[in-house]
């Protein structure tokens, strides 16, 4: 269907990062997912090209375009190409804006021409053991000493988290007993800090080239001056980038379900079963149809919701709506891909055998299929 999002600049860019995955991505992909994680050098590389500054202010080496389709761009072409960048992705889509939004003068000279060049990377660390999508939770504190905060807590789930060099903490620095989301600070710990270590690297079903870790923090003494933001406001701050973090994760569903049924349809044009070809048969037909017209009805939602986005109009209640239906649309179409498929489907060797394990994490992440409702069900007053 006929998309009205993007403009000339776009597809240039567009251009520039197809080529860039295809020649440099693609071929060590799969050396990538064995190692578990993305090289360094590969953040550096998209930062020379400018794939990784484009918000960040042109003072600081980026182009100074706060314009989310950039994004979308970058995600839908990994797509294209069969793999998933999604350590940039979070970097770029869910870190980056707090940054963006919330550090100070001092803090943007120390940070942002790393940011935009890629010698600095970033992680967020909200999740802990014991606390999923109840951020209003967080056990781990931040005690005022002076010109310092201590903190203490540990953090699991985080992406990225195993390179980087800033990372992004939510604590506690203050308790108010009747307001749970009250009190809540972002810190930047630094690579180095004494006290910060790095966890287990977590084994996961899918998206094995995204590192995601365990973090710990035992009296780690953060400078005042590595507070993002005001104290106490975190909370607030985390719900303000909820619906471009839900977006991205639908965006990335929406194009790993299209590049799952073209790598299906290719399948079943060449395997055949019973002396024809398995696209001959009207099942796969109209299963693939089926699922065309999912994926397009999902692709509509997201162009409305990326144009809302970059106008500053895309409310929570919306965003969940566009997470919830394009990732239930994700797991149908990449489950009766794989179907088609027959045995081959379940071989680690098929795309679409990565293509379904990625797909499963999409309903938990960014706040759950369940929660999503729940956003939703309050808009209409329930």
């Amino acid at each position: 269907m006929r998309r009205d999002v993007f403009t000339a600049d776009h597809e240039a860019f567009r251009k520039l990062a197809r080529d860039f995955i295809e020649k440099r991505i693609v071929p060590e992909y799969a050396a990538w997912e064995k190692a578990g994680q993305m090289p360094r050098e590969i953040f550096a590389q998209l930062g020379e090209l400018g794939l990784l500054g484009i918000a960040i202010p042109e003072e600081f080496g980026g182009a100074g375009l706060r314009d989310y389709r950039y994004n979308v761009i970058l995600q839908e072409e990994a797509a294209r190409a069969l793999v998933t960048l999604a350590t940039v992705r979070t970097q770029l889509d869910v870190i980056l804006p707090y940054f963006l939004e919330y550090a100070n003068e001092e803090q943007r000279e120390r940070w942002f021409s790393g940011l935009a060049n890629g010698t600095l990377l970033s992680a967020i660390a909200m999740t802990e053991p014991g606390t999923g999508s109840d951020l209003a939770g967080v056990a781990s504190t931040a005690v005022r000493d002076g010109d310092e905060y201590v903190l203490n807590g540990a953090k699991t789930f985080i992406t990225g988290g195993l390179l980087a060099d800033l990372v992004i903490v939510v604590a506690r620095t203050s308790t108010d007993p009747e307001n749970r989301r009250a009190g809540l600070s972002l810190l930047v710990v630094e690579n180095g800090m004494a006290g910060f270590e790095r966890g287990r690297v977590l084994d996961k079903m899918g998206c094995k080239v995204q590192d995601t870790v365990e973090l710990s923090f035992d009296n780690v003494r953060v400078p005042r001056a590595n507070l993002l933001g005001e104290e106490g406001q975190a909370f607030s701050y985390l719900g303000n980038n909820l619906p471009q973090e839900r977006m991205t994760v639908a965006v990335g569903s929406i194009a790993q379900a299209r590049a799952a049924v073209t790598t299906t349809i290719e399948y079943v044009k060449e395997r055949k079963a019973f002396g024809k070809p398995v696209a001959s048969f009207q099942n796969t037909k109209f299963e693939l149809a089926a699922m065309s017209a999912e994926i397009e009805a999902g692709q509509t939602m997201i162009d409305r919701a990326v144009l809302d986005l970059v106008d500053g109009e895309l409310s929570g209640s919306d965003a969940a709506r566009v997470k919830l239906f394009c990732t239930e649309v994700q797991a149908r179409v990449v489950d009766r891909c794989l179907q088609l498929f027959g045995g081959y489907g379940y071989m680690a060797e098929y795309p679409i055998a990565r293509l379904y394990t990625d797909a499963r994490v999409a309903r938990i992440y960014a706040g759950t299929s369940e929660v999503m409702k729940v956003i939703i069900a309050k808009s209409l007053g329930l």
